[in-house]
């Protein structure tokens, strides 16, 4: 299960934060800055995957015995550094590392189609289509989707739905309406 999907710019702005389970405000603002520290100190030579850090990591006591077989809490932070921006996953470890940075890089490029060539600025002023691209891909913290059509297509209706004027003739409920 995917626990948070963060995207952060080179001096550790958050540009998205989308977490799928129940966290303190306090507790996610500490994982966001240690994450991103972890992250940004990192030769770019090192892997891309990372223990999660002690914040959230599972106690260890009699009782992560009996979570090893259930395993639902969240232990690895998957990234990939573009240009000027991180993007982070942090999930359980059932996920694939590998599955995960393919679902990045799908994202990406989904995001680049949508926006041709994007950048920081489109992310920032876009926030919508941003988010949008993210729930088409996974919904609860489940990935749902990695066809990069489907993903850009599935965008690109949402927006067609969005701006669509309110008194749009053709087909409404019946005449006179």
């Amino acid at each position: 299960m995917i626990n948070a999907v963060l995207v952060f710019n080179n001096s550790g702005q958050p540009r998205l934060t989308k977490f799928y389970t129940q966290l303190d405000t306090s507790v996610q603002q500490r994982l966001i800055s240690e994450i991103f520290t972890l992250v940004a100190n990192r030769p770019n030579s090192s892997c891309n995957f990372l223990p999660l850090p002690p914040l959230l990591a599972p106690p260890s006591s009699s009782a992560s015995t009996a979570n090893s077989q259930h395993n639902d809490t969240p232990s690895l932070v998957t990234y990939r550094h573009y240009a000027t921006l991180y993007f982070i996953i942090i999930s359980t470890s059932t996920e694939s590392p590998l599955a995960l940075l393919d679902l990045i890089q799908v994202f990406v490029e989904a995001l680049d189609r949508l926006f041709e060539n994007v950048c920081e600025l489109d992310l920032i002023f876009n926030f919508e289509t941003l988010h949008a691209t993210l729930g088409e891909m996974i919904v609860g913290g489940v990935v749902v989707e990695t066809g990069l059509d489907k993903v850009v297509e599935g965008v690109r209706q949402q927006g067609r739905v969005a701006k669509r004027p309110v008194n749009e003739s053709g087909g409404g409920l019946g005449r006179g309406f």
